[in-house]
């Protein structure tokens, strides 16, 4: 009953002096709110990220040409060919499929339109390794690879670059560097994949890249989809050992190509996020610590007020702890109301983040928790210090204070 009548006071105290109460409570508001978005954004980001990882289907190795340095600048050496693709599809059992690609940039005119866009030769298989719904159209089919016939797919972002209706474009000619190519389809939008946006390039049969654009027979890249349930670190193994013969390396000579797992560039990017979200949150818990600052000076200035109030509790056979227990829960209960104006405004504002920005801003349970425990706690810190000036007032002098 006495701690329930403590909650009483401390309840009348505050809207005594309610306008007074806010504007301390204010920083707590503020603090909440911000440790609740911020986490909410950084939750938000690593999803994205997640559902980037998520988008690239199977496990995806990147098989790359080596590089030359010749006076501190590098080359490539070019030292991969449609023959490794070969050998890695018919000897390496733990990979399902292999796609090489041929990269080029060029001049690409659609109308009156002209842009400087990304071509990628390659295998008919490319779309469902890489996972690419096709949004209208067809693909190209092996024969007009082996025929080197002039036809293209799309990427989904590539109608928005020249403005035009990807439905409308189906059947219509493009111009790449004065060779007339088909568009037969249009791939759906997928955003960017880690360090490129593979929805602007433009998609052709790799023997048409090769002799009609490039003027070349060698590949950038060949990517290597992992059989299921089979681990990276044997895949990436069994590719090593047929490109190195391939290319006839001799036992301790370094590779003259680089491997890498396509997700790792997605994890580093995870981990940065979340990283980054740790340090938001961090920077709005700062606010938290100068409300909670204000929490103790507001305190301060109550003992001062309510000294004779103290001295006739005193008097009345109230002792140090009481007195003490008294300040501390007032203390709490400013900061638990701010935290939980601030939760709610945290969760309003990542709300509306998510309908304005599009972004996804998903409000943890373990997030509001945190805040609400986390407010208390700053309460119960500050507080401790007028609550001990408060307990250990005189009482004779506390009477006699004016």
């Amino acid at each position: 009953m006495l701690l329930l009548e403590m909650f009483r006071i401390a309840g009348q105290s505050i809207r005594a002096n309610f306008f007074r109460a806010f504007l301390t409570m204010l920083g707590i508001i503020i603090g909440v709110a911000a440790v609740i978005t911020m986490v909410a954004l950084g939750s938000g980001a690593q999803q994205a990220i997640n559902d980037q990882i998520d988008s690239l289907g199977g496990s995806i190795l990147s098989v790359r040409a080596g590089q030359m340095f010749s006076r501190g600048i590098a080359s490539s050496d070019s030292s991969i060919s449609v023959s490794d693709a070969d050998a890695l599809a018919r000897d390496v059992y733990s990979v399902t499929a292999v796609v090489p690609e041929l990269s080029v940039r060029k001049q690409i005119k659609l109308g009156s339109a002209n842009r400087s866009l990304s071509i990628v030769g390659t295998t008919p298989n490319f779309a469902d390794v890489s996972d690419y719904p096709l949004l209208y159209g067809r693909l190209f089919s092996p024969g007009e690879n082996a025929a080197k016939k002039r036809v293209a797919v799309l990427g989904g972002g590539v109608p928005a670059v020249f403005e035009k209706d990807p439905a409308m474009l189906i059947g219509q000619s493009l111009n790449i560097e004065g060779t007339s190519f088909e568009i037969i389809g249009i791939l759906e939008e997928k955003g960017s994949i880690g360090f490129s946006n593979r929805d602007d390039y433009i998609w052709t049969p790799l023997a048409t890249a090769q002799y009609r654009i490039a003027g070349s027979d060698k590949i950038d890249s060949i990517s290597v989809q992992i059989a299921p349930n089979v681990p990276i670190e044997t895949a990436m193994i069994d590719v090593e050992r047929i490109l190195r013969r391939e290319h006839q390396i001799m036992p301790g000579a370094k590779n003259d190509f680089s491997l890498s797992d396509r997700k790792q560039f997605l994890n580093i990017q995870q981990e940065a996020a979340k990283i980054f979200s740790y340090l938001l949150a961090g920077i709005a818990g700062i606010s938290l610590i100068v409300g909670g600052i204000g929490i103790m000076n507001i305190m301060l200035v109550t003992v001062t007020e309510r000294t004779r109030e103290i001295g006739i509790r005193k008097a009345l056979g109230a002792t140090r702890t009481n007195i003490m227990t008294q300040f501390l829960i007032e203390a709490m209960s400013l900061c638990i109301a701010g935290g939980t104006i601030g939760i709610i405004l945290g969760g309003s504002a990542s709300a509306l983040l998510a309908n304005l920005a599009g972004w996804q801003t998903p409000v943890s349970v373990e997030a509001i928790t945190m805040a609400f425990f986390f407010s208390a706690g700053v309460g119960l810190f500050f507080g401790i210090w007028p609550a001990r000036k408060a307990a250990k007032l005189d009482p004779i002098e506390a009477l006699h204070y004016e």
